[in-house]
């Protein structure tokens, strides 16, 4: 079925390309509405994640939108195959520009045939930048399970599925990009420039390193939304990005 597209919305691919997607962890529409103004013209994307989301509903995206900013909806679907097909065919409805669904085989089928005929792009989540190599037998893999094992059999999952790309973190994201070829978007959570705090994210790297070695995406949280001016922030990270590697 060819879902209709919101109206106004553009097609990511036809969008500037800007990096920086500002994490909007925050706990209710003022807040975030309040961010977005003191970011300007700085920054034009934005995650709209599970804590907003279950705040503020459909609502604060149609008002992200409504300022011609795009929309990254991080709810990480995983449910039974009809009921991500069609939470993924309502999310294109809504005219956000990327959602995540977690990286298994019939989740990311399923997103994909829910968003068919719309812009919307799905991303399939393989491991949270928050999990350790310590974490995963408390999560029931076997011995020898590494994180970069399971990244790369998730990325094959999804590659096979048609997803349009994966969250991975920037410790796995050159691994990723070899293995997806420059066809697959790569968001990229777990970013802080040196000497920043890291705070819940084990698996980290800088953002200059994460764009290097092939993401992108960066999401970006506290070290943009917790500075006392977001904006020069924004600013310092963009430039950071921009200088050669070396």
């Amino acid at each position: 079925m060819d879902w209709p597209r919101r109206k106004g919305l553009t097609p990511l691919a036809t969008l500037p390309h800007h990096p920086i997607i500002v994490a909007l962890d925050v706990e209710n529409s003022a807040q975030a509405l309040d961010l977005i103004d003191k970011l300007g013209d700085s920054v034009d994307f934005y995650k709209v994640g599970m804590e907003l989301f279950a705040a503020e509903g459909t609502s604060i995206v149609r008002e992200i939108l409504g300022r011609q900013k795009k929309v990254f909806l991080d709810l990480k679907f995983h449910d039974i195959p009809e009921t991500v097909k069609r939470a993924v065919a309502r999310a294109a409805e809504l005219g956000v520009h990327l959602l995540t669904v977690h990286a298994h085989r019939q989740v990311m089928e399923a997103a994909v045939a829910g968003k068919a005929g719309s812009d919307l792009k799905v991303l399939g989540v393989t491991v949270l930048t928050s999990i350790g190599e310590n974490d995963l037998a408390d999560m029931g893999y076997p011995n020898g399970t590494t994180i970069a094992g399971l990244v790369q059999q998730r990325v094959g999952l999804g590659m096979d599925a048609g997803v349009d790309g994966f969250v991975c973190s920037p410790l796995e994201v050159g691994s990723v990009r070899q293995q997806t070829g420059s066809s697959k978007i790569l968001v990229t959570p777990g970013v802080r420039s040196a000497g920043k705090d890291q705070g819940d994210q084990k698996r980290v790297a800088t953002p200059q390193q994460a764009m290097a070695d092939g993401a992108s995406y960066l999401v970006i949280g506290r070290q943009i939304t917790r500075s006392a001016n977001p904006k020069i922030e924004a600013e310092a990270i963009q430039r950071e990005i921009s200088q050669p590697m070396g």
